[in-house]
């Protein structure tokens, strides 16, 4: 195994400045260690941005975010080749992980997992709560052409639910959706579309409720299921199994299910989705590199939450759903100090 290499808008703009002291929790952060990246582009992938940990510390501290949960983005492990996904799913989460020690209370991690390979999988949660104490788990909505409420994961969701994981999920392409000639890329449209499937995946196979204990976080808001709500009510009403599948019905489900605000922070969709889930299931997000912290701070504030909703959003929410966030270093109102290489 390779060793770990030493890690060492106008209005929202000025608002994330202005914060004077980093007290936000950002669930939705991606990190690119330096041998996934070379990986991905030696398969043929597009190189990842430009990323070090220096340029994720000087992120947060502009958007007053006091520690962020590290993911990895697509193309993520999903390689024909079990043994590299293996590989290079141990070698990112020993590099986060490598992260949270060096720069204590700013970090944390969703350790990446070697799907669709169950065996390897089972192996990287063992190794990742146990041994280097992840804060969760990070999966892609999709795998090849099965969504997350597919039968051939249940080993997986049987692990989880044992453990009372988090499990955190990033939209993908799957193998139907590839290269759509509709003038813009994938991730505009597919990606939010995708994370719609793997949730109604999971509701109408019945994975959410057979496995109550695993806590699901979708980024996006949801994607586009608050705007979907009417059609999956229909299907719950006129499918026969749902009744089985949803034995406390799908609006019960989704009030459980945890919502990221990247990239749904506009009118639009927060006013969607707090229609379904109530503000304790709402958690800040960025999407950094792709994204920062001051489009997140301004399309918050100008939904003028009630302050305690803010804070939970904000903060609140993330440390009472993965307590092991509270960790050394995460001092409230304290600008937690780094050392950057």
């Amino acid at each position: 195994m390779t060793a770990v290499a030493a890690i060492g808008s106008g209005t929202a703009l000025r608002a994330a400045k202005a914060e004077p002291k980093p007290f936000r929790i950002d669930i939705h952060h991606h990190l690119f260690p330096p041998d996934y990246a070379a990986a991905i582009v030696a398969l043929g992938q597009a190189a990842p941005p430009a990323w070090t940990p220096a340029k994720s510390l000087e992120e947060m501290d502009r958007s007053g975010i006091a520690l962020s949960v590290l993911s990895l983005s697509p193309p993520n492990v999903v390689f024909p080749d079990a043994a590299l996904a293996r590989k290079l799913a141990r070698e990112v989460n020993e590099y986060g992980a490598k992260m949270v020690r060096d720069y204590p209370g700013r970090f944390g991690l969703f350790a990446v997992l070697p799907v669709p390979d169950i065996e390897g999988s089972l192996r990287e949660i063992e190794y990742s709560l146990d041994t280097l104490h992840a804060d969760g788990i990070g999966l892609m909505t999709s795998y090849g052409d099965k969504w997350l409420g597919d039968a051939a994961f249940k080993p997986i969701w049987e692990e989880l639910n044992r453990r009372k994981a988090v499990v955190y999920t990033h939209p993908h392409s799957p193998d139907c959706c590839t290269n759509l000639n509709v003038g813009i890329p994938a991730t505009d449209i597919e990606w939010a579309t995708d994370t719609t499937r793997t949730i109604a995946s999971l509701l109408f196979s019945g994975a959410a409720s057979r496995y109550p204990n695993i806590r699901w976080i979708f980024s996006h808001g949801g994607g586009t299921m608050p705007f979907l709500l009417s059609r999956l009510v229909y299907e719950e009403r006129t499918m026969k199994e749902a009744k089985e599948r949803m034995p406390n019905g799908l609006l019960y489900e989704l009030k459980k299910f945890y919502y990221g605000t990247a990239q749904a922070n506009h009118p639009g969709a927060l006013a969607a989705l707090m229609k379904i889930a109530p503000a304790s299931q709402v958690l800040f997000g960025t999407d950094f590199p792709y994204r920062t912290g001051a489009e997140v701070i301004g399309g918050l504030a100008a939904e003028h939450f009630p302050a305690k909703d803010l804070r939970g959003i904000e903060r609140e929410n993330a440390l009472r759903l993965m307590p092991s966030l509270s960790r050394p270093g995460l001092a409230e109102n304290v600008r937690a100090k780094s050392t950057r290489e």
